[in-house]
This record gives C-alpha cells, sequence and structure tokens, in this order.
C-alpha cells in the first residue's frame, strides 16, 4: 500500500499547494528515532550545543523572508505576527544557548564526607543528565515557536537530548524548510544532523511515543490528541514523560470596583485579547466573570463595539472553523444564553469573532450549561454576570485547570482587598495576572506556561529557561574516584560551574 501524500494546504481558500511529503510508516519512524538515539552522544559537550543552538537561531534568522512566506501560506497568520514570532523563535534558541553556557541547570550538589553526622554521610554528588530522545509534536497555532524550531525543540536539545519532531499537518512545508535549517545548524558545528530528525503523519506520531528508544515526549494541541498519546506513553512496558499542553479556558475575574472605574478599558482590553490571533491563542481568555448592573453594562457595551469593529479572519484549517461554528452554535443554543454579538461565519473560509453571555447562577452546579465551561478554540468568549462574590467563588470552583488567571481590579484594591479572589484564582492556573491580559506569554526565566490538568499534564513549564527541566534525570554518585566521576562533579571544578557545595553555593 502507498504511503498516503502529506499535502500543504491554503487555509484561505481551503486548496492543496503542494504535496511535501508523505506520511512516515512504522519503519520510517523507527529508523528516525533509532538515528537519532545513535547520535546522542555528540549532544555531550556543552559548548558545542550552545554553539548549535545559536547557529539554529542565526541561520534561522538569515532564511526568515523564505520561512515567513511558508508560513504565511499555510497558516494565514499574516507577516507581522510570523515575524515577531520568528524573532521569540530565534531568541527562544539563544536564551536556552545561554543556560548551556551558564550550567546551572545540572544542579550540582556535592556533599563530603562526614562521620560526625547521625547516620554518617559518604560522599555523594549529584548532578542531571540528560534522557535521551525526546518526541516533540508540532502545535497548529504556532509554527515556528511551538514547532520544530520552537521550545521544546530548543529545550531538549539544550538539555543534551535528540529531537524527532511529528510535523503538524497544518503546516508541513514550513516544518521541513525548519527542520532542513535546524540540520544545517548541527553540520556547520560539527554535529551529527540526525540529532534533529522529522516525520509526518498521525499513525507516525502514534509510533512514536510508542518507541522503545523514545524517553520523552512534548506536546501541544487538543484535549482529546493529547490525552490519548499521554495514555500511549503512560501504557508502554517503560512509560516515559509525557509533557503535554491540551487546552485552556484562561477565566477573567473582572470585580465590581474595577467594572466602575474602568469599564470601557476593560471590555476593549478584553476584546483585543480574545481575538487575537483570531482567537488561536492557547491563552486567549475564554470565560469571564463580569457583574451585572450598569458599571458590567458599561464593560458589555466596550466590549460589544470592540468585537464589531473586528474583521473577520482565517482559522488555521477548515477543520478547525467546523469544529468553531458547530461549538459557538450549541452554546448559543442553549437557554438564558445571549449573544451580543453573534459569532459564527464570516464568509466561505472567515470566522467571524463574537460573544456570549450567561447569568452565572446558571453555572454553579452541573448542568446544561456546562459546555460553557470548555474551551472553544477561536474567536469567542463567555461572559458570564455575576449578582454576588459567592457567585463567583462557586463558579471558580468548578473550573477545570487553566495555563492562565486573570483577575481585572480597581486601584483601591490594590491596598489588599481584593487578596481573597487571588486566592480563590491562584489553583486554578501556572500563570495568575492582575490588571493584565494573558494573551503574550514572555520567554523569561521566572515564567510559567502550564498548569493543573486538563491545561497541561505535568508540572514543568514548556516556556522559560526552567523548560529544559523536563528533559533531564538527576544521578548520584557515591564514594566515586575523582577520576572516575565526570567533569562537572570533580573536586577541582574544572568547567566552574556553579555548585552547591556541603550546603553552600559556590
Amino acid at each position: 500500500m502507498a504511503a498516503a501524500p502529506v499535502w500543504s494546504v491554503d487555509p484561505r481558500t481551503g486548496n492543496p499547494r503542494e504535496q511535501v511529503a508523505v506520511e512516515a510508516t512504522a519503519e520510517e519512524v523507527d529508523r528516525a528515532v533509532r538515528a537519532a538515539h545513535a547520535v546522542r552522544a555528540s549532544l555531550a559537550d556543552r559548548t558545542v550545543r550552545a554553539a548549535f543552538l545559536r547557529t539554529a537561531a542565526d541561520l534561522l534568522a538569515e532564511a526568515g523572508e523564505h520561512v515567513i512566506e511558508a508560513a504565511d501560506a499555510e497558516t494565514a497568520l499574516g507577516p507581522a505576527r510570523l515575524t515577531g514570532e520568528l524573532a521569540r523563535t530565534a531568541a527562544q534558541l539563544r536564551a536556552f544557548a545561554e543556560v548551556v553556557d551558564e550550567g546551572a541547570f545540572l544542579d550540582i550538589h556535592i556533599d563530603h564526607e562526614d562521620a560526625t553526622r547521625t547516620p554518617p554521610w559518604p560522599d555523594l554528588r549529584r548532578y542531571k543528565i540528560p534522557l535521551g530522545v525526546v518526541a516533540v509534536y508540532a502545535a497548529s497555532n504556532f509554527p515556528l515557536a511551538f514547532s520544530v524550531p520552537g521550545g521544546d525543540t530548543a529545550s531538549a536539545l539544550a538539555a543534551g537530548c535528540p529531537v524527532v519532531v511529528k510535523a503538524h499537518p497544518d503546516h508541513p512545508a514550513t516544518s521541513e524548510l525548519c527542520a532542513s535549517v535546524l540540520r544545517r545548524a548541527a553540520a556547520q558545528v560539527g554535529l551529527p544532523e540526525d540529532v534533529l530528525t522529522l516525520v509526518h503523519g498521525f499513525e507516525a506520531g502514534v509510533e512514536l511515543v510508542r518507541h522503545p528508544l523514545v524517553s520523552a515526549a512534548g506536546f501541544t494541541g487538543s484535549v482529546r490528541g493529547g490525552r490519548a498519546l499521554f495514555d500511549a506513553a503512560a501504557a508502554r512496558p517503560a512509560p516515559i514523560p509525557f509533557h503535554g499542553e491540551l487546552g485552556s479556558l484562561n477565566p477573567v475575574v473582572v470585580t465590581e470596583a474595577a467594572a466602575a472605574e474602568r469599564g470601557e478599558q476593560i471590555g476593549a482590553g478584553l476584546a483585543g485579547s480574545m481575538t487575537m490571533g483570531t482567537g488561536q491563542f492557547c491563552t486567549k481568555p475564554g470565560f469571564v466573570l463580569a457583574p451585572a448592573g450598569p458599571t458590567g453594562d458599561r464593560l458589555l457595551k466596550a466590549l460589544t463595539e470592540a468585537v464589531s469593529d473586528t474583521e473577520a479572519g482565517v482559522l488555521l484549517d477548515h477543520r478547525m472553523r467546523d469544529a468553531f461554528l458547530a461549538g459557538v452554535r450549541e452554546r448559543a443554543e442553549l437557554p438564558d444564553v445571549d449573544a451580543p454579538v453573534t459569532p459564527g461565519a464570516g464568509g466561505e473560509h472567515t470566522v467571524a469573532a463574537g460573544f456570549l453571555t450567561v447569568p452565572a447562577r446558571l453555572l454553579t452546579t452541573e448542568g446544561p450549561h456546562d459546555a460553557l465551561l470548555e474551551e472553544c478554540f477561536g474567536p469567542v468568549t463567555v461572559v458570564a454576570r455575576y449578582t454576588s462574590e459567592d457567585e463567583i467563588t462557586e463558579v471558580l470552583s468548578r473550573l477545570p485547570g487553566n495555563l492562565t488567571a486573570t483577575l481585572q481590579i480597581a486601584t483601591e484594591e490594590a491596598d489588599g482587598s481584593a487578596a481573597a479572589l487571588l486566592a480563590a484564582l491562584t489553583p486554578l492556573a501556572g500563570r495568575v495576572l492582575v490588571n493584565g491580559w494573558p494573551t503574550g506569554v514572555a520567554v523569561a526565566p521566572a515564567q510559567h506556561h502550564g498548569g493543573p490538568y486538563p491545561a497541561t499534564t505535568s508540572t514543568s513549564t514548556s516556556v522559560g529557561a526552567t523548560a529544559i527541566e523536563r528533559w533531564l534525570r538527576p544521578v548520584s554518585y557515591q564514594t566515586t574516584p575523582d577520576a572516575l566521576l565526570p567533569p562537572e562533579l570533580r573536586e577541582d571544578n574544572p568547567q566552574g560551574l556553579p555548585r552547591r557545595v556541603d550546603g553552600r553555593r559556590s
């Protein structure tokens, strides 16, 4: 049976552009994984790894015009958005090069022998080593920053792990182009090109997570697809870590005082955030608790005006468009749900932004309105109108885990009077914002992009310096002669790495 073709498709028309590749067979996935596994020792030198990441960033920037053109043709995200994403992607690669150079990610601890302790301590030396081959599942909505050259790949390579990427079907040509850039970067610094390989196809993704030489996986996508792969990773004879980002509602709470102080500003800000990228950001605010009454009405008036002025946009593919239209239709038909701006079809290939409103009391207990507490991918949000703070906390208690949670407060509430609401939001998300909007994830050391299930399947972050920790495991050496120790753990610290020795930083 001939392998299925992989087509690049124009989401603006739904028409195929070109055949890019064919879906990988089980044998081809096996060859890709074995090739990656065979070259893992080549990534042992941290200096070479850092040079590889910087070279990849440079070559990606040099190829920027072609990369952006390919990505726009396959995603309709637009040159401006993709130019920013390319810059972010290159910055991520360079940031992880700095992490590798600095060496703190190795988390080195040395405890010298101490016979005076009870029980006595032997000489112990601990650091972290790479897990092995990492499978990366590319995201649809970020064809660069969360795909072939994105954060999962960059952090895994920084950890010293070869990567096999399963390309997303929405941008296969972009994936091939970016993979060729990274493989060329590897060759330029003297690494085997197979430190990064690329496969296509749904079945290839399943085979990849099941392969016995794959040691961990990173995924960004839907709850359904991510959960299936997560279960497959756990069901292996030797289960592996599966770091999946699956879905998020990203709730927002607007206090009565905040709505009274700046309701118009909050309404306009919400519109900009929930329609950004045609509502296809994983951090889109998809659920808002706003006060009933005149103050909330002013907020909704501003939201209505801003959303009404938003042009129809193209989603990443027609399958997502169909799911969006079905999802908003199902929600809009629920009793007591209104649509001040009706979300739906904007044209044959586009969607129009909108939002729905519902009394918050209908969400305080299980019922038919629970669909409003589930993510709907695209330019739509749900505004639940509350009449008391008790309704806020009751609804929050029913929400699933999220990447973000936002609290909009008034100036007078910054003195601590909003602390109870902030405390109620904190268990729900990995990043909690006050008086901001969640669309926009800074690539910073203190960033955390993750959250309770189903936002993610682990407690780790996929953005920021600590994302590297996902692909490492600790190992301790006990009473080991210095000459046999890895250089990082030797007494004289020949590499000058940050370490904690006998409990003290050195």
